[in-house]
């Protein structure tokens, strides 16, 4: 069986570059946040002990229940919400300092209600910190995801609702950049064989299952190539960058 890798697992070794990619995103968040923060899309909760530790109060919001029961277990003093979003309309205006939301946006049909929602529900004054792949440095489609993102067209969208953006990239180290080079050739031998560019043209959810069963392979494959390649990525090898449009992953600021 094959578990989906667009939900990267921290106990899969073959899945660590990626893992210490969505993970720095964390690191960096907490760094910042502070008050009453609201998460969109906990998900498995890999940042959630450092953001915990940072604020007064937490709250999640999370389309997945079994995830949500877990969490609120071993988290009794926090909030968990199972609703899918947007719109937020179970939320107050003005409730939130912060509100964190990494590698969500690009899964979302409507995402300048999102971004509309995210506004509303900040206190003024209050901060929004989104994280989302760029389209740029996306080696195939991702049939996960609606639609992926440039710099300009990220930036636009979340200057319609705030009156401050800042967009930053994450990127990486050498170590980082030979993964990501040897991926993409790896990734191209694959993609090769699609002479009718079918997964451009093929319905996403049909491209699902296939895509995931590639991806593992892929990743298994590359790490059986050279191990240490993959496993000798840390947090440390990841840094945010003034060139957005250069880099793996958008972390964009927007305050309220």
């Amino acid at each position: 069986m094959f578990s989906t890798t667009e939900i990267t697992s921290h106990e899969d070794q073959s899945d660590n570059v990626i893992h210490q990619r969505l993970f720095y995103a964390y690191v960096k968040a907490a760094e910042i946040i502070s008050g009453d923060v609201l998460e969109i899309g906990c998900g498995a909760g890999r940042g959630l002990q450092l953001l915990a530790d940072k604020c007064d109060n937490y709250t999640a919001i999370d389309k997945n229940k079994e995830l949500l029961d877990l969490h609120q277990k071993a988290y009794p003093n926090f909030k968990f919400i199972h609703e899918n979003i947007p719109p937020l309309s179970f939320l107050e205006d003005n409730s939130f300092d912060y509100i964190i939301s990494f590698q969500v946006i690009e899964h979302l049909y409507n995402d300048n209600l999102f971004i509309k929602e995210i506004q509303r529900v900040l206190k003024p004054g209050g901060k929004a910190i989104i994280t989302t792949p760029n389209i740029k440095l996306s080696l195939t489609r991702n049939p996960w995801h609606v639609r992926e993102y440039t710099a300009v067209q990220l930036e636009e969208l979340m200057g319609k609702h705030f009156k401050e953006v800042d967009l930053k990239g994450i990127t990486g180290s050498k170590k980082v950049m030979d993964y990501y080079q040897s991926n993409k050739e790896s990734v191209r031998k694959i993609t090769r064989f699609d002479i009718l560019n079918l997964q451009y043209r093929l319905p996403r959810q049909i491209l699902q299952v296939p895509y995931d069963i590639l991806n593992r392979i892929n990743r298994k494959s590359l790490q059986k190539k050279n191990n240490q390649l993959v496993s000798d990525v840390t947090i440390e090898d990841y840094l945010l960058s003034d060139q957005a449009d250069e880099s793996f992953d958008f972390f964009c600021i927007a305050k309220k």
